[in-house]
């Protein structure tokens, strides 16, 4: 059986109920990991939402469960492979129930997932995300497990539809891949060398979005100031670059997103210090809708520590590149990725790190204990840290931040914040009937939610007075001092997101004819190619 000619006997995204009517088939698709993956977990439901499948009511059982998942750190394949040991014996009690694998650990392990976990139907990789719906039929076809990994993308995913998580805010990736090569970093090898998706295809996906109401758009890639790198790529029969390497690419991609129509917030992450360019700062300085917000990985304040990372800057590079901003933007947040305890850092080294963070005055900070990954080099370098140790420093680490955190924050008592409301990023209290908004800068902002205009939504942008402050989030206790209802406000309070549709890599479309449901239901077809 090929992948062009499925043979089924009914539809393949439907099951039969209780009274053996046909009924489509519901699906689940759980993250684990970077931004990346959430964006690519859209696309993986916007693929099966074109196949027929409708997804899972939130706590329901799903029929198909979809693992994306992530081989950066030691605790993601615990998670996976834990909860993939929980569905085993629901699986067990559902006939017709399927389990998918993909992303960053099934590319990383391929077999060994079907060796831990043999009730799993499907694994799939990176590079081959459009080939899950052909994969979860032939599986069910021929009862046997599907392993299909390639080495090299098939398809930009930005091809591929996306059944959005929100109607406010959207991804847009750039670029995939990686041209670096972290000695604790993975990605490389799994999402292989970069690849930079055409500024017009970026540019109408945006513009598709905005269309549908998105006011705020985050532009990913591994690292987005090398953007446009293989443009210049040799031509493979003259072995001649077609074009010098622009720098500027970026820079002039961040100013044309600028110049969207209805596109009110742009960010973008994350850059890599070795290729930042003042350009870049300009841009941001200068274009309106582009955030007061720069995430900015140092891993290391130790320049020994950053040549054993093979990270391609010193921390006085970094440090050159932080002035620079705040001279240009001097409200900007900064915030950051840091790594404790990598292999041979000294105490000198660690508190090297911790004088950067002084000096930097971080926004806050993503601060992990390293954890060695097999197939990375660091892996295998000697002084590995004792555990303790590692523990120890990150406490102290995280204390630092979080003094600097809170003082940066209370700084901001008695400003003025624009805050775009979101749902799911803090919880509403009870007593106090807060609700959550992100100020442009990125900070996450508790509010009440009175207004004589109505109701407040998520997508919805208000203006409020910050009263007091936390490390980790603002509060906004006084009345609203504007509202204004949005498109976005308008799509979510009748829980419609966007869609954005592509070409599924020239595989069969496996779809059933089915009634509109109230979540589908009124969603512009936009095409990106």
């Amino acid at each position: 059986m090929t992948q062009d000619h499925i043979v089924t006997e009914r539809p393949p995204a439907t099951r039969n109920d209780t009274a053996g009517n046909a009924t489509a088939r519901t699906y689940e698709v759980r993250t684990l990991g970077c931004l990346m993956n959430a964006h690519d977990s859209e696309r993986m439901a916007g693929l099966l939402e074109d196949a027929g499948y409708i997804k899972a009511d939130p706590g329901a059982p799903a029929d198909l469960v979809v693992f994306n998942t992530c081989a950066v750190r030691e605790n993601a394949d615990n998670k996976l492979y834990g909860s993939l040991a929980h569905l085993a014996p629901i699986k067990a009690s559902r006939p017709g129930m399927q389990i998918a694998v993909g992303g960053c650990l099934a590319q990383k392990d391929r077999h060994i997932v079907l060796d831990r976990a043999p009730w799993v139907d499907v694994v799939f990789g990176t590079h081959n995300i459009g080939s899950l719906p052909v994969l979860l039929e032939r599986s069910r076809h021929n009862q046997d497990a599907q392993v299909e990994i390639l080495e090299s993308l098939r398809t930009f995913p930005s091809a591929l539809p996306a059944a959005r998580d929100s109607a406010y805010a959207a991804w847009v990736s750039i670029s995939v891949g990686c041209n670096n090569s972290c000695t604790f970093c993975i990605v490389p090898s799994l999402r292989g060398k970069e690849a930079d998706r055409r500024p017009g295809d970026i540019l109408a996906e945006v513009q598709a979005l905005v269309e549908q109401g998105v006011l705020e758009v985050t532009l990913l890639g591994q690292n987005v100031n090398s953007y446009g790198v293989n443009f210049a790529d040799p031509d493979p029969s003259t072995g001649e670059a077609p074009l010098p390497r622009d720098r500027g690419a970026f820079a002039q991609l961040l100013r044309a997103c600028g110049r969207i129509e209805g596109l009110e917030r742009i960010r973008f992450t994350s850059p890599h210090p070795a290729e930042f360019t003042d350009d870049v700062i300009l841009a941001m300085a200068e274009t309106p809708a582009v955030c007061p917000h720069l995430h900015m990985p140092l891993q290391s304040g130790s320049d020994q520590i950053l040549k054993a990372m093979r990270r391609s800057y010193r921390r006085d590079r970094y440090l050159g590149i932080i002035d620079k901003v705040r001279a240009a933007i001097p409200d900007a947040a900064i915030t950051t990725d840091i790594i404790v305890g990598f292999p041979g850092e000294t105490e000198h080294d660690f508190e090297q790190t911790l004088d950067v963070v002084q000096k930097a005055r971080f926004t806050s900070a993503f601060t992990f204990q390293y954890s060695p990954r097999p197939g990375t080099p660091a892996a295998d370098m000697p002084d590995q840290i004792p555990k303790n140790v590692v523990q120890q420093r990150f406490e102290r680490l995280v204390a630092l931040q979080e003094r600097i955190s809170l003082e940066g924050n209370r700084s901001l008592v008695g400003t003025r914040q624009e805050l775009l409301v979101v749902a799911g990023e803090g919880r509403k209290n009870a007593t106090t009937a807060r609700i959550s908004g992100r100020a442009r800068d990125g900070r996450l902002v508790h509010f009440r939610p009175d207004s004589a205009d109505g109701s407040v939504r998520p997508g919805d942008l208000v203006d409020v007075e910050i009263t007091d402050a936390a490390p980790h989030h603002l509060i906004a206790d006084g009345p609203l001092l504007q509202h204004r209802r949005t498109p976005a406000g308008d799509a979510s309070e009748r829980g419609q997101t966007p869609t954005t549709r592509g070409v599924g890599l020239g595989l069969p479309r496996i779809t059933v004819a089915q009634a509109q449901t109230p979540s589908s239901a009124g969603h512009p077809d936009t095409a990106c190619r």
